[in-house]
């Protein structure tokens, strides 16, 4: 089983874009300082803002570091694409 990326599933790439928008939101200009600062391999968190697949538990600790819950994650960017699509049916 192969890796899904960005360019394979648009899902992945409003996960990736929403980790960047929340990280600048918080004030870090550079993903590397946020990295280090909440624990997260500089490399590893760098591959979460370009797309790459990330574990449940990743994205739950990322979630606790940007201070909101999961329901505040997912609510911008992915419930007004996903009324568009219900609506397109």
């Amino acid at each position: 089983m192969s890796k899904l990326s960005k360019a394979d599933n648009p899902f992945i790439q409003k996960l990736a874009t929403r980790i960047k928008q929340l990280r600048i939101k918080k004030g870090y200009s550079s993903y590397e300082y946020f990295a280090y600062d909440h624990g997260f391999s500089r490399s590893q968190y760098g591959r979460y803002e370009k797309g790459e697949d990330i574990r449940f538990s990743s994205l739950m600790k990322l979630i606790d570091a940007f201070e909101i819950t999961p329901v505040e994650f997912f609510d911008e960017g992915f419930t007004e694409n996903q009324k568009v699509k219900n609506k397109k049916k």
